[in-house]
């Protein structure tokens, strides 16, 4: 089986976060994950969609992934912020469909359950799992970056292990049906 690169997407207007990791078979390895920050101080939102687009353009020409999994927008309630979030991840598919990249989405709750076996988890316990998983030297710091590699994280889990897609009844039950994501 041929290795395959995931990029992940943590979609923003404000910063984006991406991680990569290289598959092969149900083994993967961690191989970038960063920032980018829209520095448009006017605050003119098309701008910064722009933005968003150039680096989405030029992260996967550099990357070449097989496929990316970004986070879909969590529902909240202020509109306009969902809005332009939603706006946001228009483009970032637009530009993996450009490069004809398969794009599939997951839900923020369905990101941290798959990385830590509960979908209530915060941001700190997820980069602190990825750290273990991919055996980091150090728990990532840049958290919209751990979110764009916990959702690449996510699709490789998915798309490798049908078991998780199935919903488990805490720690145990995760670990024991998970072996293979101790240590």
């Amino acid at each position: 089986m041929a290795e395959k690169i995931i990029l992940g997407i943590d979609p923003g207007t404000q910063v984006l976060g991406y991680g990569v990791i290289v598959c092969d078979g149900k083994k993967m390895r961690y191989e970038d994950m960063g920032v980018f920050k829209m520095s448009y101080k006017t605050g003119d939102h098309f701008y910064r969609l722009h933005s968003v687009y150039k680096h989405m353009v030029e992260l996967i020409d550099q990357v070449k992934p097989d496929e990316m999994a970004a986070e879909s927008p969590y529902f909240g309630k202020n509109v306009q912020s969902m809005l332009k979030l939603g706006r946001a991840q228009g483009v970032i598919m637009a530009s993996a469909f450009e490069r004809q990249i398969p794009i599939f989405e997951y839900s923020p709750r369905r990101i941290k359950q798959a990385i830590t076996g509960q979908g209530a988890s915060s941001k700190e316990q997820v980069a602190g799992m990825l750290q273990n998983l991919l055996k980091l030297k150090e728990t990532p710091t840049q958290l919209d970056a751990s979110d764009g590699l916990a959702a690449a994280v996510c699709h490789h889990f998915t798309s490798t292990n049908p078991i998780s897609n199935t919903s488990h009844k805490g720690w145990g039950d995760f670990l024991k049906n998970n072996p293979d994501r101790l240590g």
